[in-house]
């Protein structure tokens, strides 16, 4: 493998193997980052701004939006976030370079491993245009809402409204200019570990 270091997105549909496939990239020694967990930390750090630009229409609807102990209620922000589609613009356009800075604090961490972001909306962080390559994990609607179904309980209903809202994500990533690979997670951890083992070591001894 060359010495020159490889930025990676990976990136999917819900329930597909994302954090598997992350799993995975980090026993091949990357430097792995879940951009969820990285959300949480940055609407944290722009509390002040969230507060400042929501609290007006949450008052308005009787929407707390902090918890007891001083944090975002992040279930309360998102009934005011997504709303409408201004508002998730607006949310988007505070969270989202602190999440960059953030990527790029764990990247220049980790300057001599491969570094992996872990995202399913990557194709909505500028970061995702540096990417040397984007793995795409995907897999059969029904598995993916079997999956979903029994990990994380909810009705078939709001599984069905996420995976709806999802269903043109791949479309959204080859409109970057970056190499993708998509990879169905059909079958067991091996033959997804093959598979990532082929992409990734043949991408980058090219």
């Amino acid at each position: 493998m060359q010495n020159t270091k490889f930025l990676i997105g990976l990136t999917g549909p819900m329930a597909s193997g994302k954090n598997l496939a992350g799993e995975i990239l980090e026993e091949m020694g990357c430097a792995v980052i879940d951009a969820d967990v990285t959300a949480h930390i940055a609407l944290e750090n722009i509390k002040a701004k969230v507060i400042e630009q929501f609290e007006p229409e949450a008052a308005k609807n009787g929407i707390l939006l902090l918890n007891k102990d001083g944090t975002i209620n992040r279930s309360s922000l998102a009934k005011i976030v997504f709303a409408s589609k201004e508002s998730l613009q607006k949310h988007e356009s505070i969270i989202h370079p602190e999440i960059s800075r953030l990527l790029e604090i764990f990247i220049n961490e980790h300057k001599n491993q491969h570094c992996v972001i872990n995202a399913t909306v990557l194709n909505k962080i500028p970061l995702a245009l540096k990417c040397n390559f984007i793995i795409y994990i995907d897999a059969p609607f029904l598995l993916r809402l079997y999956r979903a179904k029994k990990r994380d309980k909810h009705s078939l209903s709001h599984l069905l409204k996420r995976f709806s809202s999802q269903k043109k994500l791949y479309t959204q990533y080859q409109k970057l200019n970056v190499d993708i690979y998509r990879v169905r997670n059909i079958g067991s951890s091996k033959k997804l570990h093959k598979k990532l083992q082929s992409i990734f070591e043949n991408h980058c001894q090219n």
